[in-house]
């Protein structure tokens, strides 16, 4: 895939970012619907991404919405220098059929903070502070900064759906866990989980496929 840069797109960004769209990977643990974002810029950016489904036949699919998880369609998501990712999600008819994706840029903009250099780890605690899995029913999520420097970060609880053999697998429900985190220069923040993240993990605890998913943001 190759972005095509729209007029919105400031001159020096252009070619800057390029795409890889993986419907799964042979890596067993691996999310499926997942964007690789490279970013050749120096600094830390914030694109504003259109997607257009396609077939295994490079055939548009023109009644399937393609959305995402950490924003980078709607300027959510803040892609460091190298590497970055975001989640698809497919829905109307023939959502299943999508094999790839024709990713158009159309803004970018420096961003206001530095993403991470490492990925923040997310740590679920119980009622009582002790450490439970993602699978559990937690109540707060302890977010640790190993980079020397400040990082803020939004938090998605997944849950994903069970398809059929062939078919790659989406996630259903999206819900922010609180607010825009910052978590200090190798320090940590707490997060409490409450009202729509709550409910949703009160529902889908102990089931077989949720994850907590933190991402760059501003």
């Amino acid at each position: 895939m190759s972005p095509t840069a729209a007029s919105a797109t400031p001159h020096r960004y252009v070619g800057k970012l390029s795409f890889a769209y993986h419907g799964a990977r042979p890596e067993k643990e691996t999310i499926n619907q997942a964007l690789d974002i490279h970013n050749d810029d120096q600094q830390s950016v914030v694109p504003a991404l259109a997607f257009t489904a396609l077939d295994k036949h490079h055939t548009v699919l023109s009644q399937v919405k393609v959305t995402t998880v950490y924003g980078s369609d709607r300027g959510n998501l803040v892609v460091p220098y190298g590497y970055g990712m975001d989640i698809l999600r497919f829905s109307g008819p023939g959502a299943h059929q999508v094999a790839d994706v024709r990713v158009r840029v159309v803004s970018v903009v420096p961003a206001r903070i530095r993403a991470g250099v490492h990925d923040v780890s997310v740590q679920p605690l119980d009622g009582q502070g002790r450490k439970v899995d993602k699978f559990s029913r937690f109540t707060a999520l302890r977010i640790s900064n190993v980079d020397d420097f400040p990082v803020a970060i939004r938090l998605a609880y997944l849950v994903y759906d069970q398809p059929p053999e062939g078919q790659t697998q989406q996630a259903v429900v999206v819900v922010p866990v609180g607010g825009l985190i910052h978590v200090p220069a190798s320090g940590t923040a707490m997060v409490k989980v409450t009202g729509a993240a709550a409910a949703a993990v009160a529902r889908y605890s102990n089931g077989p496929a949720v994850s907590i998913k933190p991402y760059n943001s501003q």
